[in-house]
């Protein structure tokens, strides 16, 4: 079980989250300072290498120990983002790619407002990819959502594959282990051509992107969609 939470209060945005990592599986709170770096540079991430942004933001990160990117972090900005595990009807690629725990890192080291962290991990998806196994123990493979918040603001974005989906949540906002955003306020380019090839939306009526990429057969669905509820 695994569920993120943000909600705007008189003293500032509250931002939760819990994680769901497999047993004896250490995840540690780990700082980075701010950096800068040359032409050139690469990064290494869990999976892949990726080209280095010229500087990066100081970060707070809750990490598995194994792993690159993080669970959740917080920024010098005071951009903060949580991951959720999602499953729809495609099988996730298994390829090494970006995990999206890199993803989330990549979003606080690159960003100083949570609409930017937006722009800057859809553009890393759509140029890298997501994939690999993200389980210690066990294999697992699954596509990612985030709830991505700063002092003003609050956004979900959900992915599938290479393609996205953004909402600009109201006062409050949880998200857990399934789809959520009905009607996105913006999407990646050739979403709607892709669920209609894969036959998940027929092109009438109002496109639900939730109801259309969502894995009916996932056993833990029930689960995540209640504990959404009771979040928000």
């Amino acid at each position: 079980m695994c569920d993120t939470m943000a909600a705007a209060t008189a003293h500032g945005m509250l931002f939760a989250k819990n994680s769901d990592r497999e047993r004896n599986e250490a995840q540690y709170l780990d700082y980075q300072p701010a950096r800068r770096y040359g032409a050139g540079a690469t990064l290494r991430c869990t999976y892949i290498a990726i080209p280095q942004a010229a500087r990066t933001y100081a970060v707070l990160l809750s990490r598995p120990c194994w792993i690159w990117g993080a669970e959740m972090g917080a920024n010098e900005h005071g951009v903060v983002i949580g991951n959720e595990a999602v499953h729809p009807r495609s099988t996730p690629q298994r390829r090494p790619a970006l995990l999206g725990m890199d993803l989330l890192r990549l979003g606080l080291e690159r960003s100083a407002s949570a609409a930017e962290a937006v722009t800057v991990i859809t553009g890393l998806l759509e140029a890298h990819g997501q994939g690999g196994s993200a389980g210690h123990l066990l294999r697992r493979w699954y596509d990612n959502s985030f709830l991505i918040a700063d002092a003003g603001e609050c956004f979900v974005l959900e992915t599938v594959g290479r393609h996205w989906v953004v909402e600009k949540a109201g006062a409050r906002r949880a998200i857990s282990n399934t789809y959520s955003i009905a009607l996105p306020d913006r999407m990646s380019d050739g979403l709607l051509a892709h669920v209609r090839a894969q036959g998940w939306w027929r092109g009438k009526g109002p496109f639900d992107f939730a109801a259309a990429v969502t894995n009916p057969e996932n056993p833990g669905l029930a689960g995540a969609i209640a504990r959404c509820g009771r979040s928000t």
